[in-house]
């Protein structure tokens, strides 16, 4: 029985073989490349990211969340802040799933309904109607604004009023 000379578990792409054509070898390097290139694409985005710039990532999201309030504007989008950070929406987003184990949308809600019960509660805010202050913390609608603090609060906006009036 005659050994093949390359196994079928062998890269034939690996090294240009010697003598070949400066042609053939720009094509198996391209092809290698693209090779590499399609390997990473079902890596997450999350295992690329080195751990000292998720936890600067993570570091400058909250700052921009708790300090700048970007929540509030209801046309901010995971794009804009990516821009805002330099970095591009994917990397954000793996970095949002991996340290604050939620989606993007997800911890802007999450922040937009911990300033509505604060606002809800305060008596100073008594004169303002519930679309308001849902509108000031950010919501682009009433509708919106009840489905989420719902779920996070486990009641609507006005049920919860009720109790600090």
């Amino acid at each position: 029985m005659v050994k093949p000379v390359i196994s079928p578990t062998e890269d034939v792409f690996l090294k240009p073989a010697r003598g070949t054509s400066r042609t053939v070898r720009k094509v198996q390097n391209r092809i290698h490349e693209t090779k590499d290139k399609k390997s990473l694409i079902n890596v997450p985005y999350r295992k690329l990211i080195s751990s000292t710039m998720a936890k600067s990532l993570a570091q400058d999201i909250l700052h921009k969340l708790e300090e700048e309030k970007i929540y509030r504007n209801s046309g901010y989008t995971a794009k804009q802040l990516a821009t805002d950070l330099h970095t591009n929406t994917r990397y954000l987003s793996a970095v949002v799933n991996s340290r604050f184990k939620k989606s993007y949308s997800s911890l802007i809600n999450e922040y937009r309904i911990k300033d509505a019960v604060v606002l809800l509660a305060d008596r100073r805010h008594r004169s303002k109607t519930i679309e308001e202050i849902g509108l000031m913390v950010g919501f682009a609608n009433r509708q919106s604004f009840y489905a989420a603090f719902d779920k996070y609060v486990g009641e609507t906006p006005r049920n919860f009023r009720l109790k600090f009036i």
